[in-house]
């Protein structure tokens, strides 16, 4: 995010290809919100699309299991795997209590996706925070160098005045600073990924962009596959125009693929399938 710009996510909106990437994103999300569907069973696609989400960024997280096998299980405190499932479900269900909270204090809407994550899987003392000196990060998928404690809190401290000082950037661009920005830092002792993609389902909600959460991103992300996840990430770390440019194309090719998950609901309720 090394812009001198007076809008920094503004500035990035105006990198070349971003603005079709904005524009793709818009009218794939009009199209899903206008599905005749929506007008009376707006809820069940809400929810069929949470679940499917969580799904998604668990699978990024190591913990790719079958829908049905995710739909079925209830008891969520067995192994890694199990664990990981259970935390994104979490986080999904969270998210939405979090809108108000998140326009006001970012950083405590963070600490609270930790907790609501880690759970009872991780110290009381590093829960909740961002890790201090000499802390360890359990982040297998994001092998970049790790910032230090005090370079995490002045860089999180930057990103939480961006958003509370308002931007004219589009969502997406907001969307994917905050998500790109907390694979970076990996502020906590784990779930980092977890928590980084629910801030950005978070802000795509918050934004107005997608209002009824029915646009997964986390399915796009899983569906484009990790190894093109870290590809585009390491786009963000470069903090070029191109990589960054990359980056929230990435991000906006994930919320697509997220709202044709969502339309074959929508056409799975409607023939009466789902």
């Amino acid at each position: 995010m090394s812009t001198t710009a007076s809008d920094p996510l503004a500035a990035l909106g105006a990198l070349p290809g971003v603005a079709d990437a904005v524009d793709s994103v818009r009218k794939a999300v009009d199209r899903v919100y206008g599905h005749r569907v929506m007008r009376r069973r707006s809820n069940e696609v809400t929810a069929e699309a949470a679940l499917r989400g969580a799904r998604g960024s668990a699978a990024l997280s190591g913990a790719d299991w079958n829908l049905e096998e995710v739909r079925r299980r209830t008891d969520f405190s067995g192994d890694d795997e199990a664990q990981v499932i259970g935390a994104a479900l979490r986080l999904t269900a969270e998210a939405g209590q979090l809108l108000s909270i998140w326009r006001q204090s970012p950083l405590r809407v963070l600490a609270r996706l930790h907790l609501v994550a880690a759970g009872g899987a991780a110290p009381d003392d590093a829960v909740g925070r961002p890790r201090l000196a000499g802390e360890s990060v359990d982040e297998p998928l994001v092998e970049a160098p790790l910032p230090d404690a005090d370079e995490v809190a002045g860089r999180l401290e930057g990103l939480s005045g961006l958003i509370l000082s308002g931007t004219s950037a589009p969502a997406l661009v907001t969307a994917a600073v905050v998500h790109g920005e907390l694979l970076a830092l990996r502020p906590f002792g784990s779930c980092n990924g977890l928590v980084a993609r629910t801030a950005e389902r978070i802000v795509l909600v918050g934004s107005g962009l997608d209002p009824k959460s029915i646009c997964p991103a986390e399915v796009g992300h899983a569906e484009q596959g990790r190894a093109a996840y870290i590809a585009a990430f390491e786009g963000y770390l470069s903090g070029t125009p191109e990589g960054m440019a990359a980056w929230i194309a990435h991000c906006g090719r994930s919320v697509e693929l997220g709202v044709r998950e969502s339309t074959a609901v929508c056409e799975a309720l409607q023939r009466g399938a789902a």
